[in-house]
């Protein structure tokens, strides 16, 4: 009988880390993130409401790397000086522990990527949309197609996830230095259908848009009238 029970017990104990990492393969998002990046980089185009027009990559434009550890915690160019009034693509990058990326796995298909949406939030910014001479600040993730080449559906950006996005300070918030977040968000089931483009920047983001934060990437932004060297 004891022999039995020890043999049952060593089953179980098989059978248990085997589904354990069973799952941890299918879902490499698991175990977190151990490090991340933002990468801005100007582009061309103009802002109008919530959103900007005839977007392009700008011929010789540098792109600036912010790095970010686990911690989401900037280690490497965390307080940025850019141009107020100029358009930034921003770009992520994740790697989980394994050291593998991991961004496109939020944005794999339409039915994972309607759990996710990123957020820039703090700065107190003025809104684009709260402005007469389209002088404020857009924050509009912006993909094209899901990681399985789909197209983003969805009127109004609600499809997009922000994996890609675009971003302007604005003339309007010229001036000190603001301090952001870059989050992205696992939102609860039918939740990013309610989030409009206008909800970007909003400080009760977590108590409006059920979910938790997956990543939470904490930057300095100083933006000045001009070009920025």
């Amino acid at each position: 009988m004891k022999t039995r029970k020890i043999t049952l017990a060593a089953m179980l104990l098989f059978v248990a880390a085997f589904t354990a990492c069973k799952k941890d393969n299918d879902d490499p998002i698991k175990e977190g993130i151990e490090r991340a990046e933002l990468t801005f980089t100007e582009v061309e185009g103009y802002a109008h409401g919530d959103h900007f027009h005839d977007l392009a990559d700008m011929a010789g434009a540098t792109p600036i790397v912010v790095k970010f550890n686990n911690k989401g915690a900037a280690i490497s160019g965390g307080h940025m000086h850019i141009e107020a009034e100029a358009i930034y693509k921003i770009e992520l990058k994740a790697w989980d522990y394994t050291g593998k990326e991991v961004q496109n796995d939020f944005i794999a298909n339409k039915a994972t990527a309607d759990q996710y949406k990123a957020f820039m939030v703090g700065g107190n910014f003025i809104l684009n949309t709260a402005t007469t001479d389209e002088s404020g600040a857009i924050f509009q993730p912006r993909e094209t197609t899901y990681g399985d080449g789909t197209a983003v559906s969805g009127s109004g950006g609600i499809g997009t996830t922000g994996i890609v996005s675009y971003f302007t300070v604005g003339h309007s918030n010229e001036g000190p230095t603001k301090e952001v977040s870059f989050i992205l968000r696992k939102l609860n089931a039918g939740v990013k259908a309610n989030i409009t483009r206008n909800d970007w920047n909003r400080t009760d983001y977590a108590t409006v848009f059920g979910g938790e934060d997956v990543l939470k990437l904490n930057l300095e932004v100083h933006a000045e009238e001009g070009h920025v060297h």
